[in-house]
């Protein structure tokens, strides 16, 4: 009888291969400027998802109107091209250098934490509320 011992040789290498990806999403202890960018960029990521997550909640409340869901998108382009500019001004101080993109990735997740935050007040609007523009659910 043969016995196929090939694959059983290869479950160290993969073990060493993927310890690497495991650490990676270690944040807290990231020590490389790579890894910290790399943080950042994730954390943008989820920042940016739950965004557009409460947007889409807001839209769908605004979907028999569309003056005011055409007046949230204009809103949400403006603070988009906002948020981007005001990042790009602060980071500039380290334009060109290793830790720019982490301060402009730090800089794009408060805003858009910010952002998310303020959107969700509007999904709190209670019936009868003349001054919240999305209807209550």
């Amino acid at each position: 009888m043969r016995h196929n011992i090939k694959p059983l040789c290869l479950l160290p290498l993969i073990a060493c291969l993927l310890t690497p990806l495991a650490n990676a999403d270690d944040c807290d202890n990231a020590t490389t400027q790579g890894d910290m960018n790399a943080c950042a960029g994730r954390q943008y990521q989820a920042a940016d998802k739950q965004l557009n997550a409460v947007y889409q909640q807001i839209t769908q409340r605004l979907k028999d109107d569309a003056d005011t869901k055409k007046l949230l998108v204009g809103a949400q382009r403006s603070w988009v091209a906002f948020r981007d500019a005001e990042c790009e001004f602060a980071a500039s101080g380290v334009s060109g250098g290793s830790v720019y993109p982490l301060i402009r990735l730090n800089c794009l997740t408060a805003q858009t934490v910010s952002r998310t935050t303020a959107l969700k007040e509007y999904l709190k609007c209670q019936e009868g509320d003349m001054g919240c523009p999305v209807p209550a659910q």
